[in-house]
């Protein structure tokens, strides 16, 4: 398979799925998400492959979630059809009858989070920052951030990550519980095969039927992506939206106040 926006190796048993755009920080644009998704599939259905890794190129970030390049010409529908892709593939990560290990060496922001949220385990370098960035930018993180996150974190501390955007070290992040393991950038390459080659050594079928019963209630929650995509789809063309994308670009605070009087 060729690919642009992504790398796709399999070896021994782990497939690994590395976002190569580093110069923009592994964000991601339709093509990658089109990318992501035809990797993970196909290696979902590899028999021959019992663990899938997720994970950024470039050394300073796994992923910052959507490209703002992109988003910034977003309307209704173009941003309605992003959001779905978006979507298909993080169910896709929580359907794919493996186990699927997030490594974070670097930020893991914004959507970038969202897709470590759904991943079965994380394993991060102690480097590593975490956070929540939509309204921020005039955009809200309801594709995981507002379902899941709750259920990982708490209430409390879920509203702290969107609510507040605050960014939060790795070793922030295992205390909080949204991420498994800490661990020094030197041992990180070490670490992840350490965890893919333990997965292997287990039965598949048992860890099939143990992600599938992890997701049961999880999976009721389906009706909120779609109702979210709807409703974010209509504030693409909203000027609270183009305040957040523009001031983003042009490396400024956005001023929202405006939108209070």
């Amino acid at each position: 398979m060729q690919f642009e926006d992504i790398i796709y190796e399999k070896k021994e048993g782990i497939a690994e799925i590395i976002i190569n755009r580093p110069k923009v920080l592994n964000a991601f644009r339709s093509k990658t998400i089109d990318e992501l998704h035809t990797a993970l599939k196909e290696a979902g259905e590899d028999r021959k492959i019992g663990v899938i890794v997720l994970k950024g190129a470039g050394g300073k970030a796994f992923c910052v979630g959507g490209d703002i390049e992109e988003m910034k010409n977003f309307d209704y529908w173009t941003g309605k059809k992003f959001l779905q892709k978006f979507l298909d593939f993080l169910l896709l990560i929580r359907m794919t009858p493996k186990p699927v290990i997030c490594a974070v060496d670097g930020y893991c922001l914004g959507g970038g989070n969202e897709i470590n949220i759904m991943c079965d385990l994380t394993i991060a370098t102690e480097n590593s920052v975490f956070g929540q960035v939509g309204p921020k930018v005039g955009s809200v993180p309801v594709l995981g951030g507002t379902q899941i996150l709750p259920r990982i974190l708490g209430e409390k501390k879920a509203r702290e990550l969107v609510f507040l955007c605050f960014q939060y070290s790795a070793k922030e992040a295992f205390e909080m519980g949204l991420i498994n393991k800490v661990v020094r950038k030197e041992d990180f390459e070490k670490e992840v095969k350490a965890w893919c080659e333990r997965i292997l050594e287990l039965s598949p079928q048992a860890l099939k039927v143990a992600k599938l019963s992890f997701n049961f209630e999880g999976d009721k929650l389906f009706p909120s992506y779609t109702h979210a995509i709807e409703i974010l789809s209509q504030l693409y063309e909203t000027e609270e939206f183009k305040e957040g994308m523009t001031a983003f670009l042009e490396k400024r605070k956005p001023d929202f106040s405006k939108f209070r009087k």
